[in-house]
């Protein structure tokens, strides 16, 4: 059995279709066990101060993995790696490869000995709501978490090579392995450890990630080593197309960073609700935005080369007109259903209807931007097409700025008018449960994701060739359909409300199902009586081309991290 296991996981994997489908299936099961993982942790702790400690513990490795690990990502290194292997052959593209591995070994290592050194400095600078013991186990925590970029970076870097030998399982099992060893120090090493046990779960799962790979790329002649000898030139192209597009994932994760300090001065357990509502959302962006995104991109920049700006042109009007025909429903859904969806995720042992409430209510303030979240994936990549990396960066620069100035500016309301506070109390149903004042945080994370998409759309709409009359149609379309999915949700949630007692998991789950697949209906035959020109698309995409639709294999994004 062990061996049958190893020898599927190391298996060559050719076509185009084949791997995409056993990507595409990993990637399922790596979210499913990230849903169990959060289940978990919601079970044990609850949204309390063990959850805040932990979640916060994240903000600065990921950040770090994020600036560092830009610059080994497999978008980056595979076209340099490719080039010298044809031109120079493979014993240069190893050295180049030897050269990233031993500049990014005593970079990170480095930043991250004076990030140990200074850990208690840190907290007391950034994350000013815990003291004493407290302070003391979040220091503990992010020494141990330092780990995590350097075993994931690592890993990315060793994610070049499996790629190139087609051991596409090899990198789809990687995720999952990160899960477990999260799981494993949830239910093993907690126990024993306390803690610091969760965060040498992160460790383990992170080391997993990476010794996966071991046993084909330490036969690969592309392997790299420890060198001495640097040529800086090389490095220095590769750090001229890696550096804008890791600043611009790491003011992303600087925004969750600044969002996290500000939160430990909230009520207990705002963190944690947060980060919780957070995971959520990135679902179903996962399945509508970063789906259409990654699956433009390499034609778009095939477009682009082969100047084809028309059909350039049409590739992204496209994309624009299926991500609204998606996500507008599914917005309305996840804001009538959202108690419900919380509730059959996480609601069980220490995560009481309070916190069901309060993490229901960040996400449908995060649905929001959902329209804007999935759009926005997609028109960096199309500008990234075309080898614009500025315009990306300073949008996403002035959005991180605007989110951070707008959650304060929205918490400053809270507290001095109790006027706005009660009509959010109101609005969110959540009359009686503590903590409201973290709704500010995804308030001011939505109200900047819409304003930066739309910046995003003015300054490249020539450029991209975005037609703001074909996109209108298009919205109108879909809040049309969002409105009638919403209503037959709704209609249906308060039939069954009306008979059934939410007082288990099943009647739970089967309201919340039996509202969403009305919604679902009413959406669609929405759109069959506009005469949507998007779901003729898809039925005929569904029911013709199902098997003969080009795939795209495509490595995970440093900005979706799993924590």
């Amino acid at each position: 059995m062990v061996k049958w296991v190893f020898n599927a996981v190391y298996k060559e994997v050719k076509g185009l279709h084949q791997a995409a489908y056993v990507l595409g299936a990993f990637t399922l099961g790596s979210q499913l066990l990230a849903l169990v993982r959060d289940r978990i942790l919601a079970h044990q702790f609850g949204a309390g101060i063990e959850l805040d400690l932990y979640y916060a513990a994240f903000r600065i490795p990921d950040f770090l993995y994020v600036l560092f690990a830009s610059t080994l990502s497999v978008y980056v290194l595979i076209p340099f790696v490719a080039d010298r292997m044809s031109g120079k052959g493979v014993a240069s593209a190893r050295q180049l490869l030897s050269e990233i591995f031993s500049v990014f070994l005593i970079a990170y290592s480095t930043l991250a000995l004076v990030v140990i050194v200074a850990a208690p400095n840190i907290v007391s600078v950034l994350f000013q709501g815990f003291t004493g013991s407290e302070a003391e186990t979040l220091s503990s925590l992010i020494r141990i978490l330092m780990l995590q970029p350097l075993l994931l970076g690592l890993s990315s870097l060793l994610g070049v090579i499996t790629q190139f030998g087609h051991r596409f399982m090899l990198y789809a099992v990687s995720p999952l392995i990160y899960n477990i060893g999260i799981i494993i120090g949830l239910l093993f090493l907690y126990p024993r450890f306390g803690m610091s046990g969760l965060g040498w779960g992160v460790v383990l799962g992170a080391l997993g990630h990476l010794i996966v790979q071991f046993p084909f790329v330490l036969k690969h002649e592309l392997a790299p080593r420890f060198v001495h000898d640097i040529a800086w030139t090389d490095v220095r192209q590769v750090l001229m197309v890696s550096v804008p597009r890791a600043l611009t994932l790491s003011l992303h994760q600087f925004v969750l960073l600044g969002f996290a300090a500000f939160a430990s001065l909230m009520t207990v357990g705002s963190i944690s609700v947060f980060q919780f509502a957070f995971n959520l959302q990135s679902v179903p962006l996962a399945i509508v935005g970063v789906s259409y995104s990654v699956a433009a991109f390499p034609i778009l920049a095939k477009l682009h080369a082969e100047k084809a700006y028309d059909e350039f042109g049409r590739l992204i009007m496209n994309a624009l007109r299926h991500i609204l025909f998606w996500s507008l429903p599914i917005i309305a859904l996840l804001i009538v259903v959202r108690a419900q969806f919380v509730r059959v995720i996480l609601g069980s042992g220490a995560f009481d209807w309070s916190d069901t409430r309060l993490t229901a209510a960040i996400l449908a303030l995060f649905a929001l931007s959902l329209v804007a979240q999935a759009a926005h994936l997609l028109l960096v990549r199309a500008l990234y097409a075309v080898k614009n990396t500025k315009i990306p960066f300073y949008a996403t620069l002035a959005s991180s700025c605007i989110a951070i100035i707008a959650a304060i500016g929205f918490y400053t309301l809270m507290q001095a008018h109790e006027g706005f506070s009660a009509l959010l109390t109101k609005m969110m149903r959540l009359e009686g449960v503590p903590g409201i004042e973290v709704l500010a945080l995804p308030l001011g994370y939505s109200c900047a994701l819409i304003l930066e998409t739309f910046i995003l759309l003015f300054i490249s709409r020539r450029m991209l060739m975005v037609s703001a009359r074909t996109l209108t149609k298009a919205l109108l379309r879909g809040l049309a359909a969002a409105a009638v999915a919403g209503f037959c949700a709704y209609t249906t949630l308060n039939f069954y409300a009306t008979g059934i007692e939410p007082d288990t998991l099943l009647t739970v789950f089967f309201q919340g199902f039996t509202a969403a697949v009305a919604g679902g209906v009413g959406a669609l035959i929405t759109y069959y009586i506009l005469q949507s020109p998007e779901l003729g698309e898809v039925y005929h995409a569904l029911h013709k081309k199902l098997f003969k639709t080009t795939a795209t294999v495509g490595p995970q994004d440093e900005d979706q991290l799993a924590i």
